[in-house]
């Protein structure tokens, strides 16, 4: 093993991370201007949160649109280029929004769905690349960790950008974003080659990529960890639309910072959360999948009813919001990570690029799922409590419905 193969790993780590942390940095410098239009009267409460689903929906789309392409690129190539190719297009993102800062917002929007490619084809890739540099026992805590990191990315992200905006110039916030991009782009191109496959054609591709979804769902197992991975997301998704109404209007919250913060406690409970699921359980070990499924559905629904608890003499909700966010990521993390890691660990290897493009796909599907039912909820003027009630409901059917078999 030479030194370069040894680093592949702490190289990967570090990548991920700032790759995931620009692609929130720049959201925020794009929602950021519209908060402040809402506080100046320029626009409504409904339009600032119709911005938030539609700019955040544009990183989901490319990765349901573009996942056979993903499939192939990373099943035939050497998945550490494609960690390199999907920084230098979010790079070219960036760019474009930075260019478009100034004038209208359909620069903006080109801007972060070309992140959105480079999305697409940067997570197969470094999911996909953790069998080929780890031992096949490493893999549930390295997914732990992957995890952990991206969440902390993510969080970090999204409190970095809200307070950058706030205190520098956006043209120099675009600039920061661009750089994040830059050293993740350094640090991919640091990494040695790993096993590429040329038999792999792009002709029927697309085929391919649908014949492997079908067989992923007939195989009872693989069917459920992809139903219950798709779950995570969907959650994950519609809390993180749902934050600002749900902020401002039960919370009382005033600031996007305040908001971001919010991300803080769910996030530090997915740490814990994925962090525990690589001590606790042995790849494979998928039993407790359903009693985690609902633990999640009851942290959410606690949190949907807050506004009802709150007209019923509950004190101090800033201080009960974080133990509940807490108590739904932490139940999450536990859920997601042995599904992560049982789903890579066996599916074929020569298809483990397919395998993990056709899962992105599937959960950035269940996003775009989440955004519609966000979009509804804001069109129709529903409580924003009514939604996370709502999701605690679908959660604790879907979760009901995941008894796994053993292989």
């Amino acid at each position: 093993m030479t030194m370069n193969s040894r680093l592949n790993y702490p190289l990967l780590l570090a990548s991920q991370f700032l790759s995931v942390f620009g692609d929130n940095l720049i959201l925020m410098f794009i929602l950021g201007p519209f908060l402040k239009q809402f506080e100046a009267g320029k626009i409504t409460g409904e339009a600032q949160s119709l911005a938030v689903i539609f700019y955040t929906s544009l990183l989901f789309i490319p990765c349901v649109l573009l996942a056979p392409l993903a499939g192939y690129l990373n099943d035939r190539f050497s998945k550490n280029r494609w960690l390199t190719g999907g920084n230098l297009v979010k790079l070219v993102g960036a760019a474009l929004a930075w260019f478009g800062r100034g004038s209208s917002p359909a620069w903006l929007g080109i801007g972060y769905f070309t992140i959105g490619i480079g999305v697409c084809v940067y997570s197969p890739a470094r999911y996909g690349i953790l069998p080929e540099i780890l031992p096949a026992e490493r893999l549930v805590k390295a997914n732990g960790l992957m995890q952990a990191l991206t969440l902390i990315a993510i969080l970090t992200g999204n409190i970095g950008g809200s307070a950058a905006f706030g205190r520098a110039p956006l043209g120099t916030c675009y600039l920061m974003g661009i750089g994040v991009y830059g050293m993740s782009l350094v640090l991919s191109l640091l990494m040695s080659h790993t096993p590429a496959y040329p038999g792999v054609r792009l002709r029927g591709s697309l085929r391919h990529f649908f014949s492997n979804l079908a067989e992923l769902f007939s195989h009872g197992r693989l069917a459920r960890i992809l139903v219950g991975t798709a779950l995570f997301w969907i959650c994950g998704a519609i809390l993180k639309m749902n934050f600002q109404s749900w902020g401002q209007q039960v919370l009382r919250l005033t600031t996007m910072l305040q908001v971001s913060l919010l991300g803080l406690w769910l996030s530090v409970g997915i740490m814990i959360g994925s962090v525990s699921a690589g001590l606790i359980y042995a790849v494979g070990d998928l039993q407790a999948t359903r009693l985690y499924g609902w633990l999640l559905a009851s942290g959410i629904a606690a949190l949907g009813s807050m506004r009802w608890l709150m007209s019923h003499g509950l004190r101090y909700p800033n201080y009960v919001a974080p133990v509940l966010l807490v108590f739904a990521g932490a139940a999450a993390g536990l859920f997601l990570i042995p599904l992560n890691a049982a789903l890579q660990a066996e599916s074929p290897k020569d298809k483990l690029g397919k395998t993990i493009a056709t899962q992105n796909g599937f959960e950035n599907l269940a996003m775009l799922g989440g955004a519609f039912l966000a979009f509804i909820d804001v069109k129709a003027g529903f409580n924003p409590s009514e939604l996370f009630l709502a999701l605690a409901v679908f959660a604790a059917v879907v979760g009901s419905r995941l008894k796994i078999p053993a292989k």
